[in-house]
């Protein structure tokens, strides 16, 4: 298999971002739910909100390098070809999820800068993105956990899309980003 995308099937490179970018979002949500399991201000709590803030970065520079490979290579073809709506309806699902996993870390970032809390990376700590505003810092908590709702909803209609496509219509849209089978 290539690396780089055919007419025909995504390359390892597009697959790999694809599915790593899923274990990355369901770790992203993972983290921030499964903090509600222990008390506030615990150690284990923490922990795992700064993992969720490492995480959600990380969300941020893989998507930069999915865009590249997205806007560098070809989109294979789905056969038997999609109706005008449901291309229109895939490239408007597709912008919303991109939207997401850039919105949400920076909104992220912006939280933390705005409440002027450490930006834990993995041992590095992030520069603020702008000043202390505690109410700003309200606010835009309040989008981001309203997108993060959102999210698991895009996340779903993507989900249904992908098997309605491979179970319904019996297209090629799943088969051409799923990992060969040896």
């Amino acid at each position: 298999m290539s690396w780089k995308n055919t007419n025909l099937r995504y390359g390892t490179l597009s697959i790999a971002l694809h599915w790593l970018m899923f274990l990355l979002m369901v770790a992203v949500y993972a983290t921030i739910e499964l903090r509600e399991l222990f008390p506030k201000g615990s150690d284990p709590r923490e922990a795992m909100k700064a993992l969720h803030f490492m995480l959600g970065l990380s969300v941020l520079l893989l998507v930069a390098l999915r865009i590249y490979a997205r806007l560098t290579s070809p989109t294979p073809i789905i056969i038997p070809e999609l109706t005008p709506a449901q291309h229109l309806a895939a490239k408007i699902g597709h912008l919303a999820l991109y939207g997401l996993m850039i919105a949400m870390p920076i909104l992220g970032w912006l939280i933390l800068s705005a409440a002027a809390k450490p930006i834990p990376f993995f041992g590095l700590e992030l520069p603020a993105l702008i000043g202390e505003n505690k109410e700003l810092a309200k606010s835009l908590k309040e989008i981001h956990e309203t997108i993060g709702v959102i999210g698991y909803y895009l996340v779903a209609v993507h989900v249904l899309a992908a098997l309605y496509h491979h179970h319904i219509k019996k297209d090629n849209t799943l088969t051409r980003i799923l990992p060969l089978k040896k």
